[in-house]
């Protein structure tokens, strides 16, 4: 039976099947990011993307799929995060505009909203690469085209878009070299993929559930964004449970009296141990996170199943002074928002004292969305703002925030915490945007900026034989250095970045090294390079060991 047109009904299972396709499959896109370091998060920047935009679909009560398509381009635009999340957003903005009006759409016209998509997505970036999500994304439409206009059956038309998505997924390794060196297809290409499968899937009839459950990695931004905001709402004095506890249990491991493992039995017994529970397992570790009176009794508790691996105690009467006062000072309004995107107290503090008035938690993995940014725009109070997205993979959703709002924003465009630091020297809070972007552009280019972290897997990129637990050093975004050992892998990295003008180097130690290793990077090239000055300080930062900037 021909389907010849696609109604809101139909829209609509497209759209939640294809959600729920990328949501389960975020992991595996993830895993194709081509550096071997843990912040692979194209696969979570598509997925919490597609969340966004679905859920506005959702909402959106309308039965012209015109007006869904609005729905879910609008929503994909403020919930983009990540280039990967921003492009497929412009994809989507791009088949808004072809289907304005339509009540629904017969082949021709799905073809055409696809095409439409791709010409919006090129013109948004500034320098198209073939062999990323961009070509995935054109080739699919031309055949979506070309099926069109052999056939008035929507459903033909989205299996040769699917179709030409899988065939231009296979060729971006011999367009993109780097993709061939490793041996992976591009992760955004292959997200596209997943979100076309199931625009496929749901038009066919497929149905799949919508129970969800986070993993690992989930958890923790979960834990990290419900304990600042269920704080930030208390008073010191209602605080019932005083200790943010957190274990990791290693459930392979043997331990004396070990007890088999159910998380439905583990979960009940914790929560009579406390309050604010989060706990996930993937059958070889489990992760917990409970407010608790009393730790000890929830680390007893999970030794019975495994080996403790990672565990934390927070006092929350303690931090909460601090979060409270935080929470004050946002709600002071600014002429000039200064915000800079960044992980990590120590780094939060760093850029404050250099002149930062607004900061948005995020980073690697945890890349803000275009609403983040406009909501810490609007409620700064300002009249005129500027962006250190601090990352490459910010830069895109910080600019498609500015075009949004209805004040004067500039981004200066750093892509490393160093860059971004530095460019505040130069800050002058009496010249324009345009007169501080400028100048802090410049300034920022100016400095070398290295970062140490462990590599994931084996691998080998520029001819760097990459192994899977070594400490690499990556400067300027390619990755130099591979040593077992971090101090020689963080001294081999600075040397490399050292020239002969260079005067200040300064470390900053995160979340998995200390201050007393930072120290033995200094003295090993103070034995050598005795006209350099050295500065260190506590970053806090995640993923990466030692952040890095020569000058």
């Amino acid at each position: 039976m021909v389907l010849t047109v696609i109604e809101s009904k139909q829209f609509r299972d497209m759209v939640r099947v294809a959600t729920h396709r990328m949501g389960k499959n975020k992991e595996y896109v993830n895993n194709l990011n081509v550096f071997p370091v843990p912040d692979g998060d194209t696969g979570t920047n598509m997925n919490l993307t597609m969340e966004s935009g679905a859920r506005a679909v959702s909402e959106c009560q309308s039965t012209s799929v015109g007006e869904l398509v609005e729905a879910l381009a609008k929503g994909m635009l403020m919930g983009a995060r990540g280039n990967s999340g921003v492009i497929t957003s412009q994809l989507f903005r791009g088949m808004y505009k072809a289907t304005v009006g339509k009540e629904a759409l017969n082949a021709q016209e799905l073809a055409d909203a696809f095409s439409n998509g791709v010409a919006t997505a090129y013109k948004a970036v500034m320098k198209p690469v073939e062999g990323t999500i961009l070509t995935v994304a054109r080739v699919a439409a031309e055949d979506g085209k070309n099926a069109a206009n052999d056939s008035d059956d929507v459903e033909v038309v989205m299996k040769a878009i699917v179709e030409g998505a899988k065939r231009a997924l296979k060729t971006t390794p011999d367009l993109l070299p780097v993709l061939k060196e490793v041996g992976v297809v591009d992760s955004g290409g292959q997200g596209l993929l997943f979100i076309y499968e199931g625009f496929l899937e749901g038009l066919l009839g497929e149905n799949f559930s919508d129970v969800y459950t986070p993993d690992i990695d989930e958890m923790d931004q979960m834990m990290s964004a419900t304990h600042e905001q269920s704080q930030s709402k208390l008073s010191t004095k209602d605080i019932k449970n005083g200790y943010c506890t957190e274990i990791m249990v290693d459930l392979t491991k043997d331990v004396p009296g070990k007890k088999p493992f159910n998380l439905e039995e583990f979960r009940k017994h914790l929560s009579t141990l406390g309050d604010s529970l989060l706990a996930v397992s993937d059958d070889t570790i489990a992760k917990v996170h409970v407010h608790t009176e009393h730790p000890g009794e929830v680390f007893t508790y999970g030794q019975q199943f495994g080996e403790l691996g990672k565990i934390k105690i927070d006092n929350m009467r303690i931090q909460h002074e601090t979060i409270v006062d935080e929470a004050a000072k946002e709600e002071e309004k600014v002429d000039f928002a200064v915000i800079a995107v960044c992980s990590g107290n120590g780094v939060r503090q760093l850029f404050e004292s250099g002149g930062v008035n607004r900061i948005i938690s995020g980073g690697q993995t945890m890349n803000p969305s275009t609403q983040d940014i406009i909501d810490t725009i609007k409620k700064s109070g300002a009249s005129k703002a500027i962006i250190l997205p601090n990352n490459g993979n910010i830069i895109m959703a910080a600019k498609q925030a500015a075009e949004v709002c209805d004040i004067p924003v500039g981004i200066v465009q750093t892509k490393t915490i160093s860059q971004g630091l530095t460019a505040m020297l130069v800050f002058n809070p009496d010249a324009s945007v345009e007169e501080n972007v400028e100048a802090m552009n410049e300034e920022a280019s100016m400095v070398v900026s290295g970062e140490v972290t462990r590599a994931i897997r084996d691998t080998n990129i520029n001819n760097v034989e990459i192994h899977k637990d070594d400490f690499m050093g990556i400067i300027d975004g390619n990755i130099e250095i591979d040593k077992p050992d971090l101090i020689e892998a963080t001294c081999a990295m600075i040397e490399k970045m050292l020239d002969e003008d260079s005067e200040i180097v300064t470390i900053i130690y995160g979340r998995d090294s200390n201050k007393k290793q930072a120290e033995q990077v200094q003295a090993k090239l103070e034995e050598d390079h005795d006209d350099l000055e050295f500065e260190i300080h506590d970053g806090g930062q995640p993923v990466y060991s030692f952040l890095v900037s020569v000058e």
